[in-house]
Order: structure tokens, then C-alpha cells, then sequence
């Protein structure tokens, strides 16, 4: 791999349940429109197969009553500035999820 063409940034990572909502969108659409309207380049949802969060209650693909409420992961790889804008967006929006933020290395292989 080329490494001059490895950007220095974050990873930062947002964790909400499937049918969580802001505004009436659901929680994982609302904050990739947010990125995307803030001119972050792109983000990505992805649905857990199986997990538990604070409340200690096991939630599963297999059982279609929980299976619904699984998390997803909302994840971004960008600057750091980006990630501290697109957070103090988040908060001053009063969502509730929680978030993790991570050093990263990352480029892009192909064409420009």
C-alpha cells in the first residue's frame, strides 16, 4: 500500500436499537442525512446479529419479538474536526445514543 496516501483521522462509531427514532426518522437514518448534510464524504449502518446493551437483555436474529430491536452501528472514517462538528451536532440535537471515537488510519485504493 501506497503510504503516502494514508489520511491520519478517526473512526467514529454511533450505536443506537433498530427502531430508535429522532424527529420522527430512525435514529441510524437521521444521523447519516446529519453527516451527509454537514459534507462528510460517507458513513455506513450496520445491523448486529446478536447483542446486549446496558439493561443486560440478550436480544437475537432467532427471536423474531427481539430481533426487531438489535443494534446498529453507525459508522464514519474522517477527520478529526469533522468528528468533533458532526458531534457537537448530535448533541446539541439531543439524541440519545452512545458513541465510541478511535484513532485511524485509512485510504482509498483504486481510482481517484
Amino acid at each position: 500500500m501506497n503510504q503516502e496516501a494514508l489520511q491520519q483521522g478517526v473512526q467514529l462509531s454511533f450505536y443506537c436499537h433498530t427502531r430508535a427514532r429522532h424527529d420522527g426518522v430512525l435514529m441510524y437514518e437521521w444521523l447519516l442525512e446529519r453527516a451527509k448534510k454537514s459534507g462528510i464524504g460517507g458513513g455506513s449502518a450496520f445491523r448486529a446479529m446478536c447483542g446486549f446493551g446496558r439493561h443486560g437483555v440478550l436480544r437475537e436474529e432467532q427471536f423474531f419479538e427481539l430481533a426487531d430491536d438489535l443494534a446498529v452501528k453507525v459508522e464514519f472514517l474522517l477527520s478529526e474536526a469533522q468528528a468533533q462538528m458532526l458531534l457537537e451536532a448530535v448533541r446539541a440535537s439531543g439524541v440519545d445514543v452512545v458513541y465510541a471515537i478511535a484513532p485511524a488510519s485509512f485510504a482509498s485504493l483504486g481510482k481517484p
